[in-house]
Formats: structure tokens, sequence, C-alpha cells
């Protein structure tokens, strides 16, 4: 890795990331991750990140460019998260970083910067389809909350566009979905997609199901949950997860049809790498497919859940590069 060197960051709403990016290649190295409960602020964070490379013996003066990639919007001066209670002050970081412009980017763009850049080892697909070159790209996922991008590449950059998909309302397609959404609405008023599709959705899922089927709420988490589930533990766990699991084939196949995107889906986020054996035996890909005369367009289309560790690292780090 050479002497120069970049900051990359993904914070989400529990974990932020942080590492050291090579500006002369795709190499990324001391990343470290960090609890987001375990800092009071962004500044507290990274300057313990600053401390850890410092100490390490790999500082090498200032970064030439930095890159944070945040679950929020990312086009304010002042940032404020969705998830979290952490701010950030885009002047304050790049002060502090000696840089005369810091880059904020939302997570999930990060993701899009780099999906065109993975190969067959980073993701796994579930079903039918091929990828058509230099068509759009959609990526969702579910995490702490719920991401959305789209990707239009050309040649060897690609366009981005971010939004917050993640919070359109929750559309129903089965009896058992209107009746959850139904329980949800008592709790929430408005029901967004991601009431269902993040960790504390699956948390949600749970809850609707024990009070339809007057059954015993045993799991307090959602780690709790999918853990039932996958283990075959608990009906009502497995039921959750099942949901989930169409609920997010469901909307997948809407992001497809939005963005029309023949270049691929694709399954991002904290939670679709650990269960996407469970996601492989049920009916995601079947949800995805549901929708009646387009149900052939989608069948050309991959779904691909990303397993590699940290894509918004690399996506941060992709983006940078293309800048500098």
């Amino acid at each position: 890795m050479s002497d120069s060197w970049y900051l990359i960051a993904d914070i989400g709403g529990t974990n932020a990331r942080f590492a050291m990016g090579d500006p002369c290649s795709d190499g990324i190295r001391n990343e470290r991750t960090m609890s987001v409960a375990d800092h009071p602020s962004f500044m507290s964070a990274l300057q313990a990140y600053l401390d850890y490379i410092h100490e390490s013996g790999n500082w090498a003066a200032s970064p030439e460019a930095a890159c944070l990639a945040v679950a929020c919007p990312a086009n304010r001066e002042v940032i404020s998260f969705t998830n979290s209670d952490w701010v950030i002050h885009r002047d304050d970081v790049a002060l502090a970083l000696s840089l005369p412009k810091l880059h904020v980017i939302n997570d999930f763009a990060a993701i899009g910067h780099a999906v065109t850049a993975l190969d067959e080892r980073d993701w796994r697909q579930l079903g039918d389809g091929k990828v058509e070159p230099d068509q759009p790209i959609a990526v969702l996922g579910p995490g702490t909350g719920l991401g959305v991008c789209g990707v239009l590449p050309e040649g060897r950059r690609v366009h981005v566009i971010a939004g917050e998909g993640g919070h359109v309302d929750f559309a129903p397609v089965s009896d058992e979905e209107v009746e959850i959404l139904r329980r949800l609405r008592t709790r929430f008023r408005r029901v967004s997609a991601e009431r269902l599709l993040s960790g504390a959705g699956l948390s949600n899922i749970y809850w609707a199901l024990t009070t339809l089927r007057d059954a015993q709420h045993r799991h307090a988490s959602p780690a709790d949950i999918s853990a039932a589930a996958l283990a075959n533990d608990d009906p009502v766990a497995v039921e959750a997860l099942e949901v989930f699991c169409r609920v997010l084939g469901a909307a997948a196949g809407n992001l497809a049809l939005t963005f029309g995107a023949r270049g691929g889906v694709y399954i991002a986020g904290g939670i679709a790498p650990r269960i996407v054996d469970f996601m492989a035996a049920g009916d995601f890909r079947e949800r995805f497919l549901a929708k009646g005369r387009f149900r052939d367009y989608l069948n050309d289309i991959p779904t691909r859940v990303i397993t590699r560790d940290n894509p918004g690292l690399f996506g941060a780090l992709r983006f940078l590069k293309e800048r500098h």
C-alpha cells in the first residue's frame, strides 16, 4: 500500500466502521468497527480511530481525502442520523482531518459504487437471471434500517441515485400481511417498509404474529428471533422470518420494476447474508417474481445477496478514486 491514504467510513445506526484506503488500488487496511452506543459523538469515534492508527504505527500524516458513508440523508451541512443520536458537522470534521473538503454520501450510495466491481466471490445468487451490461441496477438491504439506491453504469464510472426508499409505504400482498399491517398501525399509525424490513422490523413482525396467533412472545431481540427461526425452535419465529423474506422479495421486485433493473438486484445490509440459506429455501425469489404480467420480465433479472465483508467501505473507496 502506498504512503498516501484515504480515510473511509461506513456509519450506521448500530456500528461505525473506519478504514484506510489505498488511492492506487482497491486495498483497504486497518479496518476497525466501533459501537455507536460506546461513543457519545461521531467526533469521539473518529478521534478513537485516529488514535488507533497512530498507536499502531500506521499514521502517515493527514489523509489525502475522506469519504463518510452515512445511514441518513447526506446532502446537508449538519448531518443528523435517522437511527442514532450522532450528528456530523462537515466543516468540523474537515478541519480535524486538515482537508479542504469532506465527502459525505448515503451508506447505500456507497454500496451502489461498490456493486459493479464485485465478482462471484462477493455475492450469492438466488434464482435465475443474467446481468445485462450497462443496464440499471437496484440495491436494497435491511439492517438497522432499510437502505435503497439505484445505479446507472457508464463505462468505468457509475451514477448512483441515492434516496430514502426504505421509508415508502409498506404494501401488503397476502391476507396475513394485511393483518400484520393492521396491528402495526396501532403502534405506528403510518407503516413504512422499514417498519418490517430491518432488525426492529423483524421484531415488529414477530410481535404482530404473536398477537394474531395468541402465542407467547418468547424473544425480545431480532437476533434471538432469527436464531430461534434458523434453529426451528419456535414456530412463530419461523413464520416471522418467512414473512420477512417474502416482504423483502416483494420489495425487491417492486424496486426492479421501478428502475428497470436488468443489471441485477443486489441485497445488502447486515441481515440478509446471515439468513441467505433460509432465503434460498423459502419464498423470497417467488415473491420477487410474483408481479402478474411482468413475471417473465423479472425472471430474467438476477437477485444477489452481497456476502463480501464491509462493502460500504469498498464503495466509499471507489467513490473517492473516481474523484481524485
